[in-house]
């Protein structure tokens, strides 16, 4: 049978096939352009009964083109659609029985082949330079990615990763930053038009997305060198919500500390007899280094102390940990030397995602068909450009994190470099 499904003969008889399910790869206009705003070029289908797969084109030189008017219909056909990589397939085809089999730290990446390296520098400026590349070479690429990735399609998908997480990132990706196009060219490189894209990667080690794209790190962006000047909003101005005391907002939930509605810095200055400034600097340090001998007597670190030693022998008695909230496991085969502290470290950074995905579900339900928009989301801090004449949404999302106790401090600027 063909591989390449581009008569209108061989489009019928492949959709009409009763494929079940499906692995599916995108091939896009360019490799080097964000998802947001490139465009498909040809599918790659790999049903699971069948021993190869088949490139269905939509836009390439070498082919006829199938509309997408009828691929959508195909696509509907499937019962189960797996992929790569969901929160970037969503970008191109928002559909909603996807299954993300390459969930694992570290994900497979895929290289591309010797060619597209050739014609991507043969090509610059070329923003649909896959059209031209030779269709075989796309099929030999895609194939090379199945063959990878097969043997995960039997594996547990977890469902918080699989239809939350993929999905509130895909969507503040979409939403974009607007930039000041001269300041950002000084300070990092020049883009076309007016809108930079961030890319997130929540497949690492405990789970907390890094976010880059095209050399720039938008969860480290410099609050030194001005640069932060080059992000401006499409609306009337920036406003950014900042959670105070997240890790030991967390670790007392945990543990079942309350420290009711005083804020925390200053209820451990009031523990540790010290101002506010060094309370701070202590409770991280404890935080991620192990509690001080001085300080073990207190009844949140007592607690803690408990609460670690269980987490450590449950790690090592069954081999796993299981994370609150995402379910996520931590499973000590996988992660080399560990020590309690560190243990507990991973947990709390897996948590503070987790619960951060929670918020952006609601915010992003609040915020639907509004003009103020989520633009970047950074650990602790949530950043919207905010029109004026919905300014009073901004106290509906500032409940959503009251619901969770969580404090929060406020910024507001005409640009992203808060003073």
């Amino acid at each position: 049978m063909f591989w390449l499904v581009e008569s209108k003969v061989q489009f019928e008889q492949f959709s009409n096939a009763n494929w079940e399910d499906v692995f599916i790869e995108i091939i896009p206009n360019s490799y080097l352009i964000h998802p947001t705003i490139n465009g498909i070029c040809a599918l790659y289908i790999r049903p699971s009964i069948s021993t190869k797969g088949f490139i269905v084109p939509l836009h390439h030189s070498e082919t006829i083109n199938v509309n997408m008017t009828d691929i959508n219909t195909m696509l509907h056909k499937f019962n189960t659609i797996y992929v790569r990589d969901k929160k970037e397939f969503l970008h191109y085809l928002p559909l909603k029985n996807l299954y993300d089999i390459n969930q694992h730290n570290p994900p497979y990446i895929p290289e591309l082949l010797q060619t597209h390296h050739i014609f991507n520098k043969r090509f610059p400026n070329k923003k649909d330079v896959n059209r031209i590349v030779p269709i075989v070479k796309h099929y030999e690429y895609c194939e090379e990615i199945y063959n990878n990735l097969k043997d995960k399609i039997n594996e547990p998908i977890n469902d918080f990763y699989n239809n939350k997480t993929s999905m509130v990132l895909n969507a503040i990706e979409r939403n974009g930053i607007r930039i000041d196009r001269e300041k950002f060219k000084s300070h990092f490189h020049d883009v076309d038009g007016e809108y930079v894209y961030t890319q997130f990667n929540y497949k690492t080690l405990t789970g907390r997305p890094s976010n880059k794209f095209n050399g720039v790190n938008y969860a480290a962006l410099n609050k030194e060198n001005n640069s932060r000047e080059s992000f401006i909003p499409r609306n009337d101005h920036f406003v950014e919500f900042d959670i105070g005391a997240y890790h030991p907002t967390l670790l007392a939930k945990l543990v079942g500390y309350d420290f009711g509605s005083e804020d925390i810095h200053t209820a451990f200055a009031k523990m540790y007899g010290v101002d506010y400034k060094k309370a701070k600097e202590l409770t991280f340090k404890q935080l991620y280094g192990g509690v001080f001998d001085q300080y073990k007597e207190l009844e949140f670190f007592k607690k803690v102390q408990v609460y670690t030693d269980k987490l450590w022998e449950e790690f090592n008695e069954k081999g796993w940990i299981e994370c609150p909230i995402s379910k996520h496991r931590f499973v000590k085969e996988k992660l080399g030397e560990m020590k309690p502290q560190k243990l507990l470290n991973y947990v709390l950074q897996n948590l503070e995602t987790a619960m951060n995905v929670h918020i952006l579900w609601e915010i992003i339900k609040v915020l639907r068909n509004k003009k103020t928009k989520i633009v970047l989301y950074t650990y602790d801090s949530f950043l919207f450009d905010v029109s004026k004449e919905e300014e009073g949404i901004l106290d509906e999302i500032k409940e959503l994190f009251n619901k969770h106790k969580l404090q929060i401090k406020t910024c507001h600027g005409s640009n992203y470099n808060f003073k």
